[in-house]
């Protein structure tokens, strides 16, 4: 397995800079996520980890080893990447094998690699085909296989599912999350999906623009985003987010979307927004607590609040429903649980569980 650091990381072509000096650990067996949108820099980052780009600037090291001039053969590496990248003119099995072929392994034991690999990834039927017999599922298992097989210290995922459909990548999601517990070699996986990114990863690296904007677990992410860009990355829907302000309210505060009704909010939550009373603030809730069912958050009722809204549509997902809606002059979607599709102009009333809403600084984005 392997310690992946990386200090300081800079490149630029010419006069662009597209990664800004960042800092981020991977420890062993970790299997962690680079995700951001497109242009963010995160397959580039991963090309210098890998070393098919130069390093601009800063400092990669694996395994307390700093690798900026090594080549890619001497980091005992394995990349897999969206393309598949596998040679047409060879079989499966010459395929699986061809990385140890290179590195003048002894057949017998390139045999057993490539009879081992084909077995966990169940294609052993699948050895004797050339790339182009195959499907795209099949051709991705097989790019996967050729990394491991090698037995490296270190993964590299360059966003492998990005041209398989809907429910092969969900297959090979499980399949990529299986090998890993299998193997709990130290992988790094770049994605723009933020689903895979929650799904598959121990640790998030969220990017934006060339700059780290947070690194945790899913769950932090979800819960406890920085600021407004990971709030609305992380989640699927995106949260929902409306300009607001904050008034006194019984004693307490109460938030006042654009408008929208006054929603109190919980007293475990007041505390920390009693600096920010009567300032323009952004309210952000995600649609999954806008919701036809009502909990009791704080044992006395007061995390959650009632909401009438208007349907203006409603998408059954068969588990659940997504409602549109708006308030004021912004769109709001809502996750209802699974009932028959309301009608278009219809009043329902709703739950907003604030004990989970969020405020952002409507300057800088930063959570308050």
């Amino acid at each position: 397995m392997a310690h992946v650091v990386v200090k300081e990381l800079f490149k630029k072509y010419g006069e662009l800079e597209v990664v800004h000096g960042i800092d981020f650990e991977i420890r062993d067996g970790e299997f962690v996520v680079l995700v951001g949108p497109s242009g963010c820099g995160k397959s580039t980052i991963l090309r210098m980890i890998a070393g098919l780009e130069t390093v601009t600037g800063g400092e990669i090291s694996i395994n307390d080893r700093v690798v900026n001039d090594d080549a890619p053969r001497d980091r005992d590496i394995a990349m897999v990447f969206q393309d598949y990248a596998l040679y047409p003119h060879m079989s499966v099995r010459q395929n699986l094998g061809f990385g140890l072929k290179m590195r003048n392994t002894p057949r017998e034991e390139i045999a057993r690699a490539v009879k081992r690999t084909a077995e966990i990834l169940q294609i052993e039927e699948l050895l004797n085909r050339k790339p182009k017999q195959l499907s795209g599922g099949q051709r991705q298992r097989v790019a996967i296989g050729r990394a491991i097989a090698r037995e490296p210290e270190l993964f590299l995922f360059d966003e492998p599912l990005s041209n398989l459909d809907a429910k092969l990548r969900v297959e090979m999601r499980t399949q990529i999350k299986r090998l890993h517990m299998t193997f709990k070699a130290t992988s790094i996986y770049v994605t723009h999906d933020q689903t895979e990114a929650m799904t598959l990863a121990d640790r998030i690296v969220a990017l934006r623009d060339g700059r780290i904007e947070q690194v945790g677990t899913p769950d932090e992410l979800y819960a406890q985003p920085v600021n407004h860009f990971v709030a609305g990355f992380i989640g699927s829907p995106t949260m929902n987010f409306l300009d607001a302000a904050l008034v006194a309210e019984e004693g307490g505060l109460a938030v006042v979307p654009a408008g929208g009704p006054k929603l109190k909010i919980p007293p475990s939550k007041a505390d920390r927004y009693a600096a920010y009373k009567d300032k323009p603030v952004v309210f952000g809730i995600r649609p999954e607590d806008l919701t036809n069912t009502w909990t009791d958050d704080n044992r006395d009722g007061a995390g959650t609040v009632p909401l009438d809204v208007t349907v203006d549509i409603a998408e059954p997902l068969g588990s659940d429903t997504l409602i549109f809606s708006r308030i004021g002059n912004t769109e709001i979607i809502c996750r209802i649980s699974a009932v028959s599709a309301p009608a278009v102009g219809s009043t329902m009333r709703l739950h907003v569980h604030l004990n989970n809403m969020h405020l952002f600084d409507p300057q800088t984005g930063v959570t308050l």
